[in-house]
């Protein structure tokens, strides 16, 4: 006896195990279909003013964007990175030689702040410079461990990292040949209303290329402003610090200054003023200014998030996801955002 209730239910339920299956069988590489997602989203319109221009071929548009892809985004990426590992082990030779002295900094410091600061860090046990010298002995093997150990692992991994960045490149090339047509598919499945869907994948795309495209932009030209400026003040390893506060500028408002800030207080505190007010300067103009204009134009106005939420959702998506998180996180906060305004347009509509 046929019973249409049951038999919806039914596949209902065989299309979640089966949804659930896939996406395990994808678990161990999401982090190349997400990127290869993500990048897709981000030529797509490069795609399709090549294909118009090539006649319709699709396989040498997608080709061809592939090619630019790799020229724009993951040569510069390798070549920083070769220059970042080069960098880090000349720190850390400078410190096992002991060249680099975090205990005669400390004392400098120690010495040029006021008395009452003194014996109040003295209450709280912060003046002992053996004792901190030890932790930090003990902090510098535990990261040399840590960087020896994770060495050994990407060593171990190699292979692995060469499977995903192939599938990434393989994925990359059929999304921007197929992306319109499983977009299309896609938005079809959703049982949602055409407006709906257009609004909520309106608003994924847009957050999407906002955050990646803005967020980098800010992170790379912050990071650059720092690194050229640190170099110019003759502090050693400034493309170290450089990576750094790029990463770090993926964070709003905090950002780049986690780094500069310290380095100014301590030019200030040993007797190099003008370091110290200089790098205050450039810090809160310059890359201050690059956060506060760059960042609102490229990723507060399409995402129209208010700060405090990219914030957040850029602080909690990292922790959840890494790296990733800085695309995850805001895209499923603004996902969430289009989903209550939704609901409640809807819920207006019909109380009307």
């Amino acid at each position: 006896m046929n019973n249409p209730q049951l038999q919806h239910k039914t596949f209902l339920l065989l299309l979640i195990v089966v949804s659930i299956a896939f996406g395990w069988i994808l678990l161990p590489f999401y982090g190349a279909v997400f990127w290869a997602a993500v990048l897709a989203i981000l030529f797509a319109p490069f795609y399709k003013q090549l294909l118009s221009s090539m006649r319709g071929r699709r396989n040498l548009a997608a080709l061809t964007t592939l090619v630019l892809c790799l020229l724009i985004v993951i040569f510069p990426l390798s070549v920083i990175t070769a220059s970042l590992l080069r960098e880090g082990a000349a720190i850390y030779q400078q410190i096992r030689s002991g060249e680099l002295d975090f205990g005669a900094y400390f004392q400098q410091i120690m010495d040029a702040l006021p008395p009452w600061i003194v014996s109040w860090l003295e209450r709280l046990g912060l003046t002992d410079i053996f004792s901190l010298q030890d932790r930090l002995s003990e902090a510098v093997a535990q990261g040399s461990q840590t960087i020896a150990t994770q060495a050994f692992s990407i060593g171990q991994n190699t292979f692995d990292f060469i499977v995903s960045f192939g599938i990434m490149l393989y994925l990359l090339f059929f999304l921007l040949r197929d992306g319109v047509a499983l977009s299309a598919r896609i938005k079809q499945a959703i049982p949602l209303s055409s407006e709906h869907k257009r609004n909520l994948v309106g608003k994924f795309t847009t957050v999407i290329r906002a955050t990646v495209k803005g967020n980098i932009a800010v992170a790379a030209t912050q990071g650059a402003l720092g690194g050229v400026m640190f170099w110019f003040l003759g502090i050693q390893g400034a493309v170290l610090w450089g990576v750094l506060m790029a990463f770090l500028s993926l964070l709003p408002a905090v950002g780049a200054a986690l780094i500069w800030a310290p380095v100014a207080i301590f030019f200030l505190l040993t007797g190099a003023i003008w370091q110290g007010v200089t790098l205050i300067a450039f810090g809160v103009v310059v890359i201050g200014l690059v956060d506060n204009i760059l960042r609102p134009l490229l990723v507060g106005k399409d995402t129209q998030m208010p700060d405090y939420v990219v914030l957040i959702s850029t602080l909690g998506g990292m922790a959840l996801f890494g790296l990733n998180g800085f695309v995850i996180g805001p895209a499923i906060a603004a996902l969430f955002i289009a989903a209550w305004d939704l609901f409640s347009a809807a819920a207006e509509e019909h109380v009307q």
